[in-house]
């Protein structure tokens, strides 16, 4: 029996989930998704590979045509070097194509979008940040989301018996 893979499975690497808001869905309509490398320093590394993070109360903002994300929580780890002030809620920059952010840039300024992260993951050892490009939903829209979601989970139930 052969255990090695195949070399279609190495061409498909998994991406494991490190924090995910899950409240941006509830709260936005996430039109579009982008994916963005961080900028951090050897001891936030250190802390994604624990788990320790939280990006539930982050945000993105665009400043001077570059992508910042404000807010994500990044807990050091108790290990981490002494000489090391670490700062767990500091700006990280975002790394995106310059037509990327030029598409985005248009689309908050003139369209009255907003950025959103959605999700901090692992993708062939670098961690990534998916962002969506999202617009707000109202009380009704949210309303609407919930009942639709309890629908198609009590259908599920349904079918299932």
């Amino acid at each position: 029996m052969n255990t090695a893979k195949s070399k279609s499975d190495k061409s498909k690497p998994e991406a494991r989930v490190i924090a995910e808001n899950r409240r941006a869905r509830f709260d936005y309509f996430i039109e579009e998704r982008y994916e963005a490398g961080l900028s951090l320093q050897g001891w936030e590394v250190k802390s994604l590979r624990a788990g320790k993070a939280n990006i539930a109360e982050a945000y993105v903002y665009l400043r001077d045509a570059e992508v910042y994300l404000l807010g994500a929580h990044i807990n050091p780890l108790s290990t981490t070097s002494s000489h090391v002030h670490a700062e767990p809620v500091r700006t990280r920059k975002l790394l995106l194509n310059r037509s990327e952010i030029a598409h985005l840039v248009g689309a908050v300024e003139r369209k009255g979008y907003t950025i959103v992260p959605l999700e901090l993951y692992w993708q062939r050892g670098k961690a990534k940040l998916r962002i969506g490009l999202a617009k707000g939903k109202k009380q009704h829209d949210k309303r609407a989301t919930e009942k639709e979601r309890d629908w198609s989970r009590d259908k599920a139930r349904l079918l299932r018996r």
